[in-house]
């Protein structure tokens, strides 16, 4: 079942981001794709703290909304990461508000009815100083997750939610292959500094050690004077081969056929959860 993976470049300015998106969307619809994964902070990238706590919508806002109907209208799925500011919708223990001036990293999942499959607040926050690279610490406007949703079946197979930096922690991918996924998902803004090193290497991993595909869109290019991404969007197999990757710096979508046959194939040849020793570790 064919699905597209998007690589755009996320400014300021949402209605432009906005456009962008749901130009992709009816571009993976016209190809005949069942869905579409649009990257990590799709509706703005901020120039300042300030500038991002200003911009943050609830999901009942416009930017979520269009989204909705462009998934409906466009029968097809719909993967994206946006800014999430809504006090009610993530209360920390104990029953207090959320806390002022903070939003939560919400990786959505939009099915082709338009309606809110499922939301994982992103738990691994990116808090990082890179040596000649950049500082960005993602805790101090972002409310870290507290819940692990469980892999969502879609016509396509089982989807399990992740974001971003969460690939770099491994007992994620497993958790959710044991829930079932057939499918990992890392909506991303990768930084320019690690991308060359790194982006692709975790996603193989993922990929082979879980035996799922693995779908990460991705911001590219630059979105403020001081802030840019990798881009590189991919689909891997379970095999751990790159069967999309989005090559050039533009607003673009790549495209794979899913293969659940490949999936059940690939686990029953390679048996390693069923090796996996639970008695030691």
């Amino acid at each position: 079942m064919l699905v597209a993976v998007a690589q755009l470049r996320s400014t300021p300015v949402v209605a432009d981001n906005l456009a962008t998106a749901l130009q992709l969307v009816r571009a993976a619809a016209a190809r005949g794709c069942k869905a579409i994964f649009l990257p990590e902070a799709t509706d703005y990238i901020a120039a300042n703290k300030e500038q991002g706590l200003a911009l943050a919508q609830p999901l009942t806002g416009h930017f979520v909304t269009e989204l909705r109907n462009a998934a409906r209208s466009a029968g097809v799925y719909v993967s994206v990461g946006v800014h999430e500011q809504e006090a009610a919708a993530c209360e920390p223990a104990g029953g207090s508000e959320t806390p002022p001036g903070r939003f939560f990293n919400s990786h959505l999942l939009i099915d082709s009815q338009g309606e809110l499959a499922a939301v994982y607040r992103k738990i691994h926050l990116f808090d990082v100083s890179i040596t000649n690279g950049p500082i960005l610490m993602e805790s101090s406007t972002t409310i870290a997750g507290r819940e692990f949703p469980k892999p969502v079946a879609t016509p396509f197979g089982a989807v399990g939610l992740a974001t971003c930096y969460d690939m770099r922690f491994p007992e994620q991918s497993t958790l959710l292959r044991r829930a079932g996924a057939q499918i990992l998902t890392f909506p991303s803004a990768f930084t320019v500094k690690t991308g060359p090193a790194h982006w692709e290497p975790l996603l193989r991993a993922r990929a082979i050690e879980t035996q799922c595909y693995v779908i990460a869109s991705a911001q590219s290019g630059l979105h403020t004077a001081h802030r840019a991404s990798y881009g590189h969007a991919m689909i891997v197999d379970p095999w751990g081969t790159v069967v999309a990757d989005c090559k050039t710096a533009e607003p673009c979508i790549e495209v794979a056929d899913l293969d659940l046959g490949l999936v059940a194939s690939v686990r029953r040849d390679m048996p390693v959860e069923s090796h996996r020793r639970h008695d030691l570790y």
